[in-house]
């Protein structure tokens, strides 16, 4: 399914994203090395064994990059001209190895472009949820949106 134009969002609109992904160490040390980001708890399992959480953390950056890559289908594939910010993102509770993640978004703001008439600015907010459906990251998205061609 293609992504939605600009005007077809309407604020307060939800949407329950259908694809899920299960999470996996490999990845986890893949995108911290990516990254250049060396942090034990990310990819030291021994090191991890020490910690109060007993295993590696998912970097959370990976998280928060998986949660809005799940709502893209639903949403903005190729409707979307740019991502303006992130506001707000939070990561209430931590990402394991082996959890599976969905996606809600729902859409908070919009409101025309000033300089751009063809596009449109809208304020997402994604949360991503594991599979005991718990929060694990929240964050509001801003999205210059194209609008439909006339």
């Amino acid at each position: 399914m293609a992504g939605l134009w600009f005007d077809q969002l309407e604020v307060g609109q939800l949407f329950r994203h259908e694809v899920r992904k299960t999470v996996l160490d490999y990845e986890n040390s893949l995108f911290s090395s990516l990254t250049y980001n060396p942090a034990q708890i990310h990819i030291d399992h021994a090191y991890c064994e020490t910690t109060e959480f007993g295993k590696p953390l998912m970097n959370s950056i990976f998280t928060l990059g998986l949660v809005i890559g799940l709502s893209v289908q639903d949403t903005t594939l190729g409707t979307t001209v740019a991502n303006l910010g992130m506001t707000d993102t939070t990561f209430p509770r931590p990402v394991f190895s082996g959890d599976t993640i969905r996606a809600e978004t729902r859409v908070m703001e919009l409101r025309e472009s000033k300089s751009r008439p063809t596009q449109g600015i809208v304020l997402f907010e994604h949360i991503g949820l594991n599979q005991r459906d718990e929060i694990v990251c929240r964050t509001l998205r801003s999205a210059l949106m194209l609008k439909q061609p006339t």
